[in-house]
């Protein structure tokens, strides 16, 4: 078994443990996850063309799918299908810990590897706009953030990218969530089954 790409997020003490494997002959995106008692999991977001799902192994996870509020105990899977605006977190008074699968994989471990780099270089709930524009222009086809109204957003976004590109942020490899350092998870075993 290889090791797995390892995510904290510094602020919340999310922490994600990402590795591609094959199930049935399918690569897919095995996710071992834990949440710290009353902490909030990612923003509102959507995967376009990965779905997910996941199994509480302790504690208990809450989510809202569209105007759908899912909560799932241990042994219970939530599932959130492509395309569906989701959040997560955890409201228990005991540590998330949970399994989950992305399938197809895409580029769910890289886009996550960039935000997390992102977010844990900058100060609590304030990520770097620039960078974080990056991402969601390089990601743009696959991931979706729900920050505010969509023409907004990109708005927002396109001017934080504008200012990145213009000052040389996005120069080097050296840079938080730069696509150099994001190679994603690795695969446990053989491509090809």
């Amino acid at each position: 078994m290889v090791e797995p790409l390892v995510l904290e997020n510094r602020h919340t003490g999310e922490r994600l443990e990402l590795r591609r494997v094959r199930i049935d002959g399918e690569t897919c995106l095995e996710l071992r996850g834990s949440l710290p008692p009353r902490s909030e999991g990612p923003p509102l977001h959507v995967h376009l063309r990965e779905g997910e799902e996941g199994t509480v192994i302790r504690g208990r996870l809450t989510a809202t799918m569209g105007r759908q509020r899912v909560e799932a105990g241990p042994g219970e899977t939530a599932e959130l299908p492509l395309g569906s605006a989701h959040r997560w977190w955890n409201q228990g008074d005991e540590p998330l810990e949970f399994l989950g699968f992305v399938r197809p994989v895409v580029d769910l471990d890289r886009y996550l590897q960039a935000v997390f780099q992102i977010v844990n270089a900058g100060p609590p709930e304030r990520p770097s706009a620039v960078y974080m524009a990056h991402v969601m222009w390089r990601h743009r086809e696959t991931q979706r953030v729900l920050l505010m109204p969509r023409p907004l957003q990109a708005m927002v976004f396109g001017v934080a990218f504008l200012v990145g590109s213009l000052t040389g942020a996005y120069r080097g490899d050296d840079w938080p969530g730069c696509p150099g350092a994001c190679p994603g998870a690795p695969l446990d075993g053989p491509e090809e089954a």
